[in-house]
């Protein structure tokens, strides 16, 4: 798996609205790019019928994983305005383990990414085992439209969902796991009123994705990493799974007519 380059990252102090803080601060427009004033924090009212807002998922906090030891110091969260696509990993992780070694192991993954690679939070925004509990990743907040680390070039008005696990050609794919992917997506997508069978437009912010920067890009809602940058993840066998999700979150929001192509 080709590990991203990071966004910074972190909670904000009690008594300080997101709104205050964002206007304080300067976002970095794509991976690399030049700094120009950070995007409102507060997200624009949606126009989603109610029957395309699915119910948010059971979603279990970062600080059941992150312990103080392991907690490095990070700056305020960034935020985008809206969420309009999902981004599907895999974290290249063993598929072995015990559900309720779930902690451990994403701590792990996130002393990774912010000790070897210096990275000053993890990258994803959600992580899924394979009993399909979804754990909150990224800090600033499970319900906003948090700016991730996930998809080089595509972290602005996007979600990265990270499947515990390697899903290469052949490997099984645990269906409580794709379930709570779909659940996932169809709950972070439905206040955009964004469909996820549909396609989306985005623009890269990296020359170094599939894309040269400030190019527009036409990608399915609901999209594998590899849709936007040249890896193999999420796993030809994730991968593979991906139409049966869009479907199912399609399901998550009410949603029983065709896709508008």
């Amino acid at each position: 798996m080709k590990w991203t380059r990071p966004w910074r990252a972190a909670r904000l102090p009690d008594g300080l609205t997101a709104l205050t803080a964002v206007a304080a601060l300067l976002l970095l427009v794509g991976d690399s790019g030049p700094a120009v004033m950070a995007q409102p924090a507060r997200p624009a009212p949606s126009a989603a019928p109610v029957a395309h807002r699915a119910p948010r998922p059971a979603i279990v906090p970062r600080s059941v994983w992150l312990d103080r030891v392991t907690l490095r110091r990070q700056p305020p969260p960034r935020y985008d305005d809206r969420v309009v696509a999902v981004f599907v990993h895999h974290t290249a992780s063993p598929n072995d383990y015990d559900c309720a070694d779930t902690p451990r192991i994403i701590r792990a993954v996130y002393a990774g990414q912010t000790g070897a690679r210096h990275w000053d939070d993890i990258g994803y925004n959600f992580l899924v085992d394979r009993c399909g509990t979804i754990y909150e990743g990224r800090a600033g907040g499970a319900d906003r439209a948090v700016t991730g680390a996930h998809t080089l070039g595509f972290n602005h008005r996007s979600t990265g969902i990270a499947a515990l696990g390697t899903f290469t050609a052949g490997t099984r794919v645990p269906a409580a796991m794709t379930d709570a992917i779909a659940a996932l997506a169809a709950w972070k997508l439905g206040p955009s009123g964004t469909d996820p069978r549909a396609r989306v437009r985005l623009t890269s912010t990296s020359g170094l994705s599939r894309y040269r920067e400030g190019a527009p890009a036409t990608v399915p809602a609901v999209a594998g990493h590899n849709t936007a940058y040249a890896t193999t993840c999420p796993g030809a066998a994730l991968t593979a799974t991906l139409p049966a999700i869009r479907a199912k979150a399609a399901r998550l929001q009410g949603r029983t007519r065709p896709a508008t192509p």
